[in-house]
């Protein structure tokens, strides 16, 4: 075995689920999904297609229909005259992950510099690390519970010889959100030092600013808004989040048009394809986009509007609304240790969070002290009670 796969830290998360595994009364708000399921109408695609016999082996890139569907949908929300989005740009891929490892794959070579915006969700430099690369952390900073990031530090730490930038925007897990400025900024550095940018985009739907001109489509500002085709850009994309279909595992890839015949060669090295049904089941999902996604995303802003401010009414508590995501990341003063303080709440009140440690790169320990708490939930009522059981435990410390 690889050294490098031996040295792979396991998650944190997972630490903490296994420690509760079989625990009925505990309120989970570890992972990062909803628990509502996903519409009808695209459960019933999904079987109508098994139904049909359409079992077998698909286009590397996925079905045909379903690649102009997206960018259809892509081209709605950031296509322009400078940077048109057809299906020479489009690949599916079997969930999020799978293509951002496929992305990696695609640019890093062993030995290359990788720098990444930290807190992150682990899979990303992990991938990075897998491939044998260097992987610097550029860390966020906390002001008052809002997360910021310093553009001129980030910039510094990308030089011509950064073979990649890993940047998750809305952020997993601290709902930070690039700006415009960040992203025209952060691109035309990255072009002058032949920097590739994987952006990770799989949030921007989740995004809870006003609808108005600087955002038409109720989305986050993307690099696709400002790109060139063949820019060294790839944003990844997952149909888990938006759409309530994390079990399905089907994402896509927004990639250069030079690229896409050898990322169908790496798709078919990885996974072969997607899964015919699963395929057709997101088309449906596409179809009732309007159906699916608007009512979830007001129901998360009342999810996170219900939930701030009853962690910001207890006493030693930091955090701010995130403007995007699914997550309130947060601070109990006197309580440094994530880790630990995630098993106890679970041992000791049945309330299941994610440690924030779980989402910092070593040496970097920003998110160390830091908890997260997915806010997605059918029930806000659920959210209360969590916030309930906090407030209790937290009397019985002082």
């Amino acid at each position: 075995m690889r050294k490098i796969i031996q040295s792979l830290a396991g998650s944190q998360i997972r630490e903490v689920v296994n420690s509760a595994i079989d625990r009925p009364d505990i309120l989970k708000f570890w992972f990062g999904e909803s628990d509502e399921v996903t519409h009808p109408a695209v459960r019933a695609a999904a079987m109508t297609s098994i139904e049909a016999g359409e079992t077998f082996y698909t286009a590397n890139l996925g079905l045909a229909e379903l690649r102009e569907s997206v960018a259809v949908y892509m081209a709605r929300l950031h296509g322009s005259k400078v940077n048109p989005i057809g299906t020479s740009r489009i690949a599916i891929t079997s969930g999020g992950v799978s293509g951002l490892m496929l992305a990696t794959q695609m640019v890093v070579n062993a030995g290359d510099e990788v720098v990444c915006v930290t807190p992150i969700w682990p899979n990303l430099p992990q991938q990075a690390i897998i491939m044998g690369a260097v992987v610097k952390a550029v860390p966020l900073y906390a002001e008052a519970g809002e997360w910021k990031l310093n553009i001129h530090k980030l910039c510094e730490a990308i030089t011509p010889f950064t073979k990649l930038l890993l940047i998750n925007a809305p952020n997993n897990p601290t709902g930070w959100t690039l700006t415009r400025g960040e992203q025209q900024t952060i691109l035309e550095h990255c072009r002058k030092t032949g920097t590739w940018i994987i952006a990770d985009e799989v949030y921007e739907r989740l995004y809870y600013e006003p609808i108005d001109i600087r955002n038409p489509h109720g989305c986050a500002p993307s690099f696709l808004d400002i790109a060139q085709p063949e820019d060294r850009l790839i944003v990844t994309h997952s149909f888990s989040k938006t759409f309530l279909m994390t079990g399905w595992r089907l994402g896509w890839l927004v990639l250069p048009p030079s690229c896409l015949e050898a990322m169908g060669k790496l798709i078919e090295f990885n996974t072969s394809c997607a899964p015919s049904f699963v395929q057709k089941a997101a088309l449906e999902a596409l179809r009732r986009e309007g159906d699916i996604t608007p009512p979830l995303v007001k129901h998360f802003k009342l999810c996170r509007d219900t939930l701030v401010p009853l962690l910001q009414a207890l006493p030693n508590v930091e955090v701010q609304a995130a403007k995007g995501g699914m997550y309130a990341f947060f601070k109990i003063k006197g309580f440094d240790d994530a880790l630990s303080l995630a098993k106890r709440l679970v041992s000791e009140v049945g309330l299941g969070l994610a440690p924030g440690s779980a989402f910092d790169l070593a040496p970097v320990a920003i998110g160390e002290g830091w908890m997260r708490w997915c806010f997605a939930s059918k029930d806000v009522e659920r959210l209360a009670e969590g916030v309930g059981r906090l407030e209790s435990w937290l009397k019985t410390q002082e």
